[in-house]
């Protein structure tokens, strides 16, 4: 057998192992899909949904009234810089923290891992209310704490954003933590002495020497965390009541469901979904682009 072939069957194997995955995933996600940009195609309100009026075709009529709201833009440029924020911070901290468990003992590690942990699984819908609560204007223990008598910490926009933020970051910073860990203790211990012979500070070896041979591992955390804090809804909607007051803390899929849902615009919410996967689609494909590059992918 050629060289050839045998490389060949050896790319077309991982293929083949996914494709009992592929075959459950694909119908699960190209159906709602399709539907999707099926509904966004019609004007779809309430009158439809009763079988009142039939449904018109509108084409990218939706699309069209989506781009020439401000309102979405809006929405837009506060979902981008608000998810810009929580992975910044994310990042940062993540990284922070899986250099420190390089430092500290074997049980202090595992404490930070299994808090950490914790953290992560818990879900969004949970860690709102919990955050919503010890913040609560009357009855939280922050207020208690720092003698902030009746504050609301929900009522300005930018204190409401980062009161989510942080809620986001706690969520997500695990998975940051652990896995440039992962890739810190495989970075060869020779390198590290070097660096320290040659009198490196911690920061210095860090930023000179570990993150160069984690920037792969690096993009793809980012790229990951990207994906997942520019659809954050749950924490938004739940701790912010629907969006704020006056919707001054909407981002977009919070918006969607305003639009889809409370608004009965169903074509407008779903334009709107479709916005959002054409976005995390693109950023998606810098994520593969980067696992190729890895060599985790073929």
């Amino acid at each position: 057998m050629s060289s050839s072939v045998t490389n060949r069957r050896q790319r077309l194997t991982p293929l083949w192992l996914l494709l009992p995955a592929l075959a459950v995933l694909v119908p699960m996600f190209a159906y709602p899909l399709y539907q999707l940009g099926l509904l966004s195609t019609f004007e779809y309100g309430q009158p439809q949904v009763s079988g009142g009026e039939p449904a018109r075709f509108v084409g990218t009529g939706n699309f069209r009234t989506l781009f020439g709201d401000p309102t979405f833009w809006s929405v837009l440029n506060q979902t981008v810089l608000f998810a810009a924020g929580c992975v910044l911070v994310t990042l940062a901290l993540g990284a922070a923290l899986a250099v420190l468990m390089t430092r500290i003992g074997r049980v202090a590690r595992t404490v930070l891992s299994f808090a950490a942990l914790t953290a992560w699984a818990a879900p969004a819908m949970t860690g709102s209310v919990v955050w919503t609560f010890l913040f609560d204007s009357n009855l939280g223990l922050v207020n208690e704490v720092l003698g902030l008598d009746g504050y609301n910490w929900l009522y300005d926009r930018n204190v409401a954003f980062a009161l989510v933020g942080a809620v986001v970051v706690w969520h997500s910073f695990p998975f940051v933590m652990i896995t440039l860990y992962a890739g810190i203790q495989a970075v060869p211990g020779a390198v590290l002495e070097a660096a320290a012979l040659d009198g490196a500070s911690a920061f210095t070896t860090f930023r000179r020497v570990t993150a160069p041979i984690l920037r792969p591992l690096i993009t793809i955390v980012v790229i990951q965390s990207i994906i997942w804090d520019f659809k954050v809804f749950t924490q938004i909607y739940v701790m912010t009541r629907g969006g704020g007051i006056a919707g001054q803390n909407m981002v977009l899929n919070v918006y969607a469901y305003q639009k889809a849902f409370a608004s009965a615009q169903y074509g407008l919410g779903s334009a709107i979904g479709i916005v959002m996967t054409v976005i995390l689609l693109v950023v998606t494909l810098f994520y593969l682009r980067a696992l190729r590059r890895t060599g985790e992918v073929l």
